[in-house]
């Protein structure tokens, strides 16, 4: 319970921060939102009347206390523009960016997980240092310059998948699956390479270990010592790895959700933010704060679950 009380601390610290900081910047923007929503033919007395109708015209202190004490019920205000409210505009591009998420992920593990075990295998070899510098080569290439190469080589030059065209998984499977394709893989190839470096650090050592040389002395077959007997114990550092990374995607995905037109959280941020809709960017970004610590904080517990002596050593602290 001490634990969790301190995550939860810490949870609220960071949300408050952030906060703060996206409100200060957010104010920082050149415009007005007043003018946007008036439109070209609207008098000064309707920008003035539509600031006091906004709350525009109170100070910024005011507005951020005023703001966090709703936010803190679970009202985040509504849109300037479209006067629906946030929650509910947020909840439904959420599900977009969730699947985004889950289907780069399965692909950035699908590329590491076989890569960091053969290369822990044979360390040192031509092979090893073969995956390495594919690695190192993905890895120097921005997410966005990524997501182009992979819309010209499969889309433009290949024809094989559309670099756009969302279709709800709802109305069809298939073709949504399929327009997740090209921006999973643009995330995957470079969220890979790290998870494959970790895992090869670990199961490196892990192999040197004296129980991975009675399970070789037995006779075991090699794939059965790297997957059940090496893998397991190697994969704490890289599970931290995945959570941190999962975390960072929420903010690749303003970038790829606008590349590939995904309607997602990132899409919808960036519109906000080209039409000065404050009230919807900074529920954005509270949501992408939040989800962040909870899956950082949900990954040190599920580390605790996989590995006994941080449990144990906790009931000792304790």
């Amino acid at each position: 319970m001490q634990i969790l009380g301190k995550k939860a601390l810490r949870l609220v610290i960071v949300v408050v921060a952030v906060s703060v900081l996206t409100f200060l910047m957010i104010n920082l923007l050149p415009g007005d939102v007043a003018h946007v929503v008036g439109g070209e033919e609207a008098t000064l007395e309707d920008i003035q009347a539509i600031r006091k109708k906004m709350g525009l015209d109170q100070g910024i202190v005011v507005r951020y206390f005023t703001w966090l004490k709703n936010a803190a019920s679970g009202d985040l205000g509504e849109s300037y523009l479209t006067h629906e409210p946030v929650v509910d505009m947020i909840i439904a591009r959420l599900p977009v960016t969730i699947e985004l998420l889950i289907i780069s992920q399965c692909m950035a593990l699908m590329l590491a997980l076989p890569s960091g075990i053969v290369s822990a295998y044979r360390s040192n070899s031509m092979m090893d240092r073969l995956v390495n510098g594919i690695g190192f080569a993905t890895l120097s290439i921005p997410s966005f310059v990524m997501a182009l190469l992979t819309i010209y080589l499969f889309s433009i030059k290949l024809r094989w998948l559309p670099a756009t065209g969302y279709v709800p998984l709802s109305i069809d499977i298939g073709t949504n699956l399929k327009s997740y394709v090209l921006p999973g893989l643009s995330i995957a190839m470079i969220e890979w390479v790290v998870l494959m470096r970790v895992l090869r650090s670990d199961m490196i050592t892990t192999l040197g270990q004296n129980y991975i040389l009675m399970a070789r002395a037995k006779g075991l077959p090699a794939w059965r010592v790297l997957l059940q007997h090496a893998l397991r114990p190697s994969s704490f550092t890289l599970i931290t790895v995945l959570g941190i990374q999962i975390g960072r995607h929420l903010g690749e995905a303003v970038i790829v959700e606008t590349i590939f037109a995904l309607p997602g959280i990132g899409r919808l941020l960036i519109d906000s933010i080209y039409a000065r809709d404050y009230q919807m960017v900074q529920g954005c970004v509270l949501l992408i704060t939040v989800g962040y610590v909870v899956i950082n904080s949900f990954v040190d517990l599920l580390y605790a679950v996989l590995d006994p002596r941080i449990r144990t050593e906790g009931g000792h602290a304790g």
